[in-house]
């Protein structure tokens, strides 16, 4: 099981490749706010919703100072068939290894249909221009989480 993250730690740095197979690190988001979150699986309901969601948002969150990054175990052409069938706008990410998922504490043991599961934790950080973590939400709601993010951040 995974440490969770807490607020003032030091945000893991992280590389990964994007739906288009170049790279992005969290260091090249520095000097701006960044919320990555980290969804179990692309072309999935819950995770469909919560990437529209965050696309339908993204005009408020980057107006407020926020990039948005979206990380999950998919390969990149799997990111690249779920931006383009939702037309979403946030960046993804693919951690294929889940060395990403696993350096922020979402991925581990979770409940699922009552039985205990290893997998992604649905979960939310918010990484300040410094590169610490303001927030971290673990085991989030894919419908909702964005509104109540916003609330919860003021924006």
């Amino acid at each position: 099981m995974s440490e969770r993250l807490q607020p003032g730690d030091t945000a893991p740095a992280f590389t990964l490749s994007d739906a288009d197979g170049n790279e992005v690190s969290l260091a090249g988001h520095a000097g701006r706010k960044v919320i990555v979150y980290f969804y179990p699986a692309a072309l999935t309901p819950g995770c469909t919703k919560q990437a529209c969601d965050f696309t339908d948002n993204l005009d408020v969150l980057a107006g407020a100072g926020y990039d948005v990054i979206g990380i999950s175990p998919d390969k990149p052409e799997k990111l690249a068939k779920f931006r383009e069938k939702e037309s979403l706008k946030v960046t993804l990410l693919a951690d294929p290894d889940k060395s990403v998922l696993t350096a922020y504490g979402a991925f581990g043991e979770k409940k699922l249909y009552g039985k205990v599961v290893t997998g992604v934790i649905r979960s939310t950080v918010v990484v300040d221009e410094q590169g610490r973590v303001e927030h971290a939400w673990y085991n989030v709601k894919a419908t909702g989480h964005v509104a109540k993010l916003i609330r919860d951040l003021g924006v």
